[in-house]
């Protein structure tokens, strides 16, 4: 397959992972028999259950550039293969998306393998699968499945469980997990989730805009645009390249979000419990405290050179498309220094945030599209290139102020730890402290009242610098209540970043914020039914930034917050809770209707699962209002940050369960 038919369909993957972003997708079903043959002889038959319009690949592909070949793997003590596993014929023909010939089979496919049994055979044997699952727009990562049968002695058919070790008990916890919901209209996104997308588009694009400000992007817009216009034919053809340049930034930065995509839909729990992993976010702590160090001007975070030469030369040898492309790539690589940390601040908020890749995917774009547009816009309108301001001592105060944001992003991540661990070592008021701290230190830096490494000596300082100097003493003084027991102490305006209200040094503050909730669905739902009272679910998390905004921006709203202390029962799952079940409620979950299994061993897991086998949705906070017949109240919403609306949402609630 040439490059250029590569790229094409790299794209096309992209655009397909976007169709299928909100569904949980489990489109092949593996299970096997065995049948005794002859003595000490069995054909095991291995049979994948392929969905409409989906289908898996042959095990012998000709060409290594195509996708990836069904493989097995058998294992047991005391067994011998005699000869390759044999498929049936299947089907060849053109593949669309990897543009070549290939075999492939769909709908029921039946795999045979012959094994003889030696003196010291143990039962079961476990039959690996390994296959790739595509259609005719897009394809899922290849994936690992385990199937168990035993061989038996008397030549009779046994039908495999997914998982041998799957018990009575198992299916008990199973089914107790897995609620006969009523009254479903279905589960598609909300208008106010679809609207925090573009939100985040919206601070995706700021996060661009300040990249561009950077010494490593910003003096790349004259000699870029310069370089289109002259370069080609005519001004058109420049003109047209320059824009098909733009175009190709913002394509490399949504590339990015593609491989979030993939784990995504594979598994819709994965990227939650990566975004909520203590380790994990301790790495981001580190990586951003390094990523500030370089801002002040200590060292330089840079890609390997050879890495941007490469892309370098692929674009000079190339011509036409393909060669702007290229360009375009060699731009992201040499710039990322300066636009490195801006991105890892995004990437680490949209996994933290609710929504996952979608999210990432939104930011990116946003962050491509203002990296692209002065590029295109100067092309079109070389004349105004005279008025850019010239590059100077201003973008390494850019710089500075970048590196102290990110030491304040760095707490976050920080603190996501804490409160997923219970360390208490970030309590709120310790935070907002140290957000004070940073907040003076930017004030004295833009003062000029200390200067860092690649600051010039006896610089003056600005009118601007001491305007923005001042817009950060009245931050500052903002964030003061915050380290007391005042009415003002909650912070509205950063609702989300510093821990919740109830993880307080104060104990009198920690209760008066604290709702009474369950942590249990089962203790929550008798609780329901002695008071009859409806049940509102929240689905949320101790990292979750939206599920903290709306519990001190809606939730403490008197009439809402009245609603939910007298008239319903609150149960609050937490779904990045680390704590380990006792080994009595530790299961394996086997999904309804499918083969497919998973083990349930932490809190988090629990309500996770729960969240989406009953109400097909993986992102929090999510809210959903049902009586105890688990019939619903109201259509299950996600982050409402409107007062007004979401009261309503409560009061109609209500107003149905009444009648």
């Amino acid at each position: 397959m040439s490059q250029i038919k590569k790229v094409s369909v790299f794209l096309c993957l992209l655009l397909a992972m976007f169709s299928i972003q909100a569904q949980i997708l489990a489109p092949v079903e593996w299970s096997a028999t065995a049948v005794k043959s002859a003595e000490n002889e069995y054909e095991v038959s291995i049979t994948a259950s392929v969905e409409e319009p989906w289908h898996i690949y042959s095990q012998y592909l000709d060409n290594n550039e195509g996708p990836i070949a069904t493989e097995f793997n058998f294992e047991a003590e005391g067994i011998e293969l005699i000869g390759k596993t044999q498929e049936p014929k299947g089907i060849t023909a053109f593949d669309k998306t990897f543009e070549m010939e290939i075999t492939y089979h769909e709908g029921k496919v039946h795999f045979t393998q012959k094994i003889k049994t030696l003196s010291n055979f143990k039962n079961p044997l476990k039959i690996t699968t390994f296959s790739m699952v595509c259609n005719d727009e897009a394809c899922l990562p290849p994936e690992e499945k385990e199937v168990f049968v035993n061989l038996s002695e008397t030549g009779t058919t046994l039908a495999v469980s997914a998982n041998a070790n799957i018990t009575d008990k198992d299916v008990l916890l199973s089914n107790k997990l897995t609620l006969d919901i009523k009254s479903s209209n279905g589960f598609e996104i909300s208008k106010t989730a679809s609207k925090s997308l573009w939100n985040l588009f919206f601070l995706g694009f700021i996060g661009g805009f300040i990249a561009l400000l950077t010494p490593c992007v910003f003096p790349m817009i004259p000699l870029t645009v310069s370089f289109f216009s002259h370069s080609a034919g005519s001004s058109r053809a420049g003109v047209f390249k320059a824009l098909l340049y733009g175009f190709f930034i913002v394509i490399t930065y949504i590339l990015v979000s593609v491989p979030f995509h993939l784990l995504d839909s594979v598994n819709p729990d994965l990227l939650n419990n990566v975004s909520t992993n203590t380790w994990l976010n301790i790495t981001f702590f580190v990586i951003f405290i390094a990523f500030a160090i370089s801002f002040f001007g200590y060292f330089e975070i840079t890609l390997p050179s050879k890495w941007s030469n490469a892309m370098d030369s692929k674009a000079t040898s190339l011509g036409g498309g393909f060669g702007v492309f290229f360009m375009a790539l060699t731009l992201v690589l040499v710039s990322f220094s300066c636009t490195g940390p801006i991105l890892g601040s995004l990437l680490g908020g949209s996994l933290t945030n609710d929504g996952g890749a979608i999210q990432l995917t939104y930011g990116l774009a946003g962050f491509g599209l203002a990296l692209a547009l002065p590029f295109a816009f100067f092309a079109l309108f070389p004349n105004l290139l005279k008025k850019l301001p010239k590059s100077g001592g201003w973008m390494t105060t850019v710089k500075v102020v970048l590196g102290f944001v990110e030491i304040a992003f760095a707490l976050k991540f920080l603190s996501n730890a804490d409160l997923v661990e219970h360390w208490g070592l970030l309590k709120r008021e310790v935070f907002v402290g140290l957000w004070i701290v940073i907040a003076l230190g930017l004030a004295t830096y833009l003062f000029g009242l200390f200067r860092f490494p690649h600051d010039a000596p006896n610089q003056k300082i600005s009118n601007t610098r001491k305007v923005l100097g001042a817009i950060v003493v009245v931050f500052t003084g903002y964030l003061v209540p915050g380290l007391f027991q005042t009415e003002e102490a909650n912070l509205k305006l950063l609702s989300g970043f510093p821990p919740p209200m109830v993880y307080s040094i104060y104990p009198k503050q920690s209760e008066a914020f604290k709702l009474h909730s369950f942590t249990s669905f089962e203790e929550g739902l008798q609780e329901a039914k002695k008071t009859n009272k409806p049940i509102l679910i929240d689905f949320t998390g101790w990292a979750c930034v939206n599920c903290r905004k709306m519990e001190e921006q809606v939730w403490s709203i008197p009439k809402i917050k009245e609603i939910i202390d007298n008239k319903v029962v609150l149960i609050s799952l937490y779904v990045d809770d680390r704590k380990e079940l006792p080994i009595e409620e530790q299961f394996v979950f086997k999904y309804p209707n499918t083969k497919n299994t998973k083990k349930i061993k932490t809190i988090g897991n629990k309500w996770a699962t729960f969240q989406t086998i009953n109400f097909k949705n993986n992102s929090q906070p999510y809210y959903v209002l049902m009586d105890t017949d688990f019939n619903l109240l109201q259509k299950p919403i996600g982050n409402t940050p409107n007062p007004e609306e979401y009261y309503n949402w409560l009061q109609s609630a209500l107003h149905k369960f009444k009648k």
